[in-house]
């Protein structure tokens, strides 16, 4: 084994012992388990953003803050290990950002300017927030429809999980979820496409 393979398989297997200790009660274990998953959680916020103005930083910054106050009062949703940690994490940030697309796109149609659960950093911009609200509505309704998919594209698509990471989280094999992920993208593509139409 390489040595960053064996670097990493140190980290994973520290998450896991901490988020363990973190889901028994342990609330100093989320002290020590934050600076570990940090950087993979700018990482997911860093996906949410990447089409939003080159200087983002502080934006990314403050959803991955977001998402701390979030995580740290739900240990027992945290999952077991970093790929379930980091399914949660990604699910946490889509919700935050959904939420401030919505206030956003009230406060566009004259509905008055709801509180922003970003303390009003403008982390997503005027344009994406429709695009954002319109991806999460078809994202729910593929989940009524095939849970399972619905799943592997958030895993994947928000959360940025491999293939591999996303095939532990839900228990099936590789080729199930790439084969899945195939099919998620072009129902959503549809879903989308159709309902644009009928906006018009």
């Amino acid at each position: 084994m390489s040595k960053s393979k064996r670097f990493k398989a140190l980290v994973q297997g520290e998450t896991t012992r901490l988020l363990s200790q973190w889901r028994a009660g342990d609330q100093a274990a989320f002290e020590r388990l934050w600076p570990i998953v940090y950087e993979e959680l700018r990482r997911l916020a860093s996906r949410y953003m990447r089409s939003e103005r080159p200087d983002h930083l502080l934006q990314t910054t403050a959803l991955v803050h977001e998402a701390y106050l979030r995580l740290v009062d739900q240990p027992e949703t945290s999952g077991e290990t970093r790929s379930h940690f980091l399914a949660v994490a990604a699910q946490v940030m889509r919700h935050v950002l959904v939420d401030y697309a919505r206030a956003r796109a009230r406060a566009k149609r004259g509905g008055g300017v709801a509180p922003l659960p970003l303390e009003d950093v403008a982390v997503i911009s005027a344009e994406r927030a429709d695009e954002l609200i319109a991806v999460d509505a078809a994202l729910e309704g593929l989940m009524a429809f095939d849970l399972r998919k619905g799943r592997i594209f958030e895993l994947r698509h928000y959360g940025g999980l491999s293939v591999e990471e996303a095939a532990q989280v839900l228990q099936v094999s590789p080729a199930t979820v790439a084969r899945d992920w195939r099919m998620a993208k072009a129902w959503l593509r549809r879903a989308i496409t159709s309902e644009s139409h009928r906006a018009v």
